[in-house]
């Protein structure tokens, strides 16, 4: 293998203390050790060097960056006189794809390279701030869902929070405060402006036309992308949040096909992310779509701050989002003590406490499954008898062993009450009036779906409740695939689209199906 991997770089010998790549650089070398050792480093809270792995003979370097355009999290230098095979990042690719062998033994060991530096924090931010302020949960939920090494230091809690602040000389208004390399600073940053900071996203080229644009990246924009980017198109998916959509923010999916133990929603959504990177596709995060025109038989995509993005074919793959509720206070309260998702972030502010989860779907049941771990008592409030109707069985049948699992049947969520934060619930039995409130200061709600199709409205046939029409009440163009619009080369896959199976591996079929069309759309005299 050493050999194999030779035959696409370049034999050097380094000096010790030679810095081979560094923090916030892209697009860097991949480097295989053949003597001597590189020493991989962060800097700490002070701005010191700190080294936390080395690497040596017939290892090599590189984590989940290496397959991206983002900057890199770390530094390497060599730690002794060192013999190198340098792979250059074109011939990187070319290696991936032409030693399948090779590249899972790189994909594996990036990935759980990545999984180390988020468990230890390394090479990553930290946020500080007040634990369950609303801010400071969505700047940790974006770096969380994007795989982001941070670590919180907590200033209702900590000890060491203010003596942090003080050091930076940081206003409390400012806060929640995101620091990393001993000396960036952002006062409470719009999640855009923390992506920019952290380059987690690039520049978009207006000129470059791609093949394949994307519109979202959960379950099944992620599957149009990696089929897409694997059969020679190039692709872009453009997302405004973070890969994996709604499905994302599932604890556990237990019913999707060779994970017979189950995977959490975000694990699901980054190897799918690191799956179609290693296509070629690119992924731009934090990049919200506003607008989509067709001009001098191109497609042009509006992006939330100015830029746009130039295809031959669009996939709209926008999903679905919550609902909320019509009750006073509930604005207020948002990221404050309710919520849209149950990871171990949101756990974390629960424990030992009771909880309320809101919905009769499965991923109101995986949350509550997964809650029930963590916390005293989770209530599960849903408006209907029961809940064999909307939920899978395994789940139901969890949820009714559970102890710590109370059903609360044709009731709903009728009060929020609290002070800077959520304190108390109230909900009420629809047909017998009866009221019950609790000291609940978290609640979790996953009722219902809203079509996310604001970006297309005005350019695609909807249905009265918002969805993408397709296939053959679409029209003409509707009639040459069951995933087709209204408009000649777009199409649309996953939640978005009307009459979908609201399910992971529905909107994984669709993602993966579409592309053949769009092959035809792009080649037709191949068809």
């Amino acid at each position: 293998m050493v050999a194999r991997v030779a035959a696409y770089g370049d034999a050097e010998d380094v000096a010790e203390g030679t810095l081979l790549f560094a923090r916030g650089q892209r697009s860097i070398d991949f480097f295989l050790v053949l003597s001597g050792r590189i020493d991989v480093f962060d800097v700490d809270d002070h701005g010191q060097p700190r080294v936390f792995a080395s690497q040596g003979e017939r290892e090599f370097t590189g984590e989940l960056d290496q397959f991206t355009d983002r900057q890199i999290l770390v530094s390497g230098r060599a730690g002794a006189p060192t013999r190198v095979i340098r792979v250059r990042r074109d011939a990187f690719r070319r290696l991936v794809a032409a030693e399948p062998d090779i590249g899972e033994i790189l994909m594996r060991a990036f990935i759980l390279r990545r999984v180390g530096l988020i468990r230890h924090g390394q090479g990553g931010v930290v946020i500080v701030g007040p634990a369950h302020a609303g801010d400071t949960l969505r700047l940790q939920r974006f770096l969380e869902r994007n795989g982001h090494p941070h670590r919180l230091v907590d200033t209702e809690a900590d000890p060491d929070g203010d003596g942090f602040l003080g050091c930076l000389k940081v206003r409390e208004a400012k806060m929640p405060v995101v620091v990393w390399g001993g000396e960036h600073v952002l006062g409470n940053p719009t999640t855009a402006e923390l992506a920019d900071a952290l380059g987690l996203t690039w520049e978009l080229d207006a000129a470059h036309v791609y093949d394949l644009a994307v519109v979202g990246a959960g379950p099944a924009g992620l599957a149009a992308g990696v089929y897409a980017a694997s059969e020679g198109l190039d692709t872009i998916l453009i997302e405004g949040m973070a890969p994996g959509g709604q499905a994302g923010t599932s604890s556990k999916i237990e019913n999707y096909l060779g994970f017979p133990t189950g995977i959490s929603g975000q694990a699901l959504a980054g190897r799918a992310q690191a799956q179609a990177q290693k296509f070629g596709a690119r992924i731009a995060i934090s990049r919200q779509v506003t607008g989509l025109a067709h001009v001098d038989r191109l497609f042009r995509l509006t992006l939330e701050e100015g830029a746009a993005v130039a295809a031959r074919a669009v996939v709209v793959a926008t999903g679905a989002r919550y609902r909320t509720l019509d009750l006073p206070n509930f604005a207020r309260f948002e990221g404050q003590g309710i919520h849209y998702a149950a990871t171990a972030m949101e756990a974390s502010l629960c424990a030992d406490q009771e909880v309320v989860v809101v919905g009769g779907g499965n991923s109101a049941g995986q949350a509550a499954v997964f809650l029930a771990g963590r916390t005293r008592q989770v209530h599960v409030l849903v408006r209907g008898r029961g809940l064999a109707a909307t939920m899978s069985a395994y789940l139901v049948r969890r949820i009714e062993a559970s102890p710590r699992i109370t059903l609360h049947t044709e009731t709903e969520l009728t009060a929020l009450d609290g002070d800077t934060r959520l304190r108390s619930v109230t909900w009420t039995h629809r047909t017998t009036g009866a009221r019950e409130s609790r000291g609940v200061e978290n609640a979790f709600l996953m009722i219902g779906a809203l079509p996310c199709t604001d970006c297309v409205r005005g350019s695609l046939a909807l249905d009265p409740y918002g969805f993408v029409v397709t296939g053959a009440d679409a029209g003409d163009f509707g009639a040459t695939s069951p995933y087709a619009t209204s408009r000649p080369g777009v199409w649309a896959v996953g939640d978005v689209r009307a009459g979908s199976v609201k399910r992971v591996a529905a909107g994984v079929g669709e993602g993966s199906v579409v592309v053949q069309a769009i092959h035809r759309f792009l080649n037709p005299e191949s068809a």
